[in-house]
C-alpha cells in the first residue's frame, strides 16, 4: 500500500491551497492507495473525511500535525491532543497512552519547528520523516541518519499545501488497511519505507 501520510486541506490548514476533492483526485491520479490528512493543531475535519471516504472509496485518515515546544510532530490514534503548545515529551506520552503513532516530521527543516537534536532525548517517538516534500535533500538526508541510529519508522511525505506537492514522497506499507485503527496497528508492528515520484511511478527507497 502506497499512502502519503501528511497533507494539509484548506478547511482546517489555512496555508493550504488544497481541498479534500482535490487531494483524492490528485493521489488517485498518482495511483495512491490512501492518504492522511495531518492539519495544523487541528483534527477538525475527521468526520467531513470520514464521510467523503466512504462515499469515494478511498482511504482517508485523519492525524495531526502538533506544534509542541521543540517542534512539529504527527500522529494518528487519538481522540484529543493538547489545547496549547506543551512539551514534547508530553505530546508523545499523551499519543502512547492512547496507543497511537507519532512522528517527527521535517525535523531538521530549517524553520525552527523540526525535533532536531531532541530527537535523541524524547522517549517513545514512533517514526521519522526521512523524507519531506517541502524539505531540501540534506536536510532529509540528516533525518534519515537519525532515524536509522534510533531505530525508528522510516517515512516518506509530501507535507503537500499545493496540487504540485501531493504525493511527491509518500510512504509503502507491506499490507493494504481500510481503518484508521487497522493502519495505526500497521505501522506499529511491521516496517514501513519510503517511496519517491519518479514521474511515471513510485520507486521504494532504503537510501536517497
Amino acid at each position: 500500500m502506497l499512502i502519503d501520510m501528511h497533507l494539509h486541506e484548506r478547511t482546517c490548514s489555512l496555508d493550504s491551497a488544497l481541498s479534500l476533492e482535490e487531494i483524492v483526485t490528485l493521489a488517485k491520479a498518482r495511483g495512491l492507495d490512501g492518504v492522511c490528512i495531518t492539519d495544523h493543531d487541528s483534527m477538525g475535519l475527521r468526520e467531513e473525511a470520514e464521510r467523503y471516504s466512504r462515499r469515494v472509496n478511498f482511504p482517508i485518515f485523519v492525524g495531526i500535525e502538533f506544534f509542541s515546544l521543540q517542534g512539529d510532530i504527527t500522529a494518528w490514534g487519538i481522540d484529543d491532543y493538547p489545547p496549547t503548545r506543551v512539551d514534547a515529551q508530553t505530546f508523545i506520552d499523551h499519543v502512547n497512552a492512547a496507543g497511537g503513532f507519532c512522528v517527527s516530521c521535517h525535523p531538521f527543516r530549517n524553520n525552527n519547528r523540526g525535533l532536531e537534536d531532541n530527537l535523541r532525548r524524547v522517549k517513545g517517538l514512533h517514526g521519522v520523516e526521512v523524507l519531506n516534500g517541502s524539505t531540501t535533500l540534506e536536510a532529509n538526508r540528516t533525518a534519515l541518519s537519525y532515524c536509522r541510529q534510533l531505530g525508528l519508522q522510516p517515512i516518506g511525505a509530501s507535507d503537500a499545501h499545493v496540487p504540485g506537492q501531493v504525493g511527491k514522497y509518500v510512504t509503502w506499507l507491506p499490507e493494504t488497511v481500510a481503518t484508521l485503527s487497522d493502519f495505526v496497528a500497521q505501522l506499529h508492528a511491521r516496517p514501513v519505507r519510503p517511496a519517491i515520484w519518479n514521474g511515471s511511478g513510485y520507486d521504494v527507497v532504503d537510501d536517497f
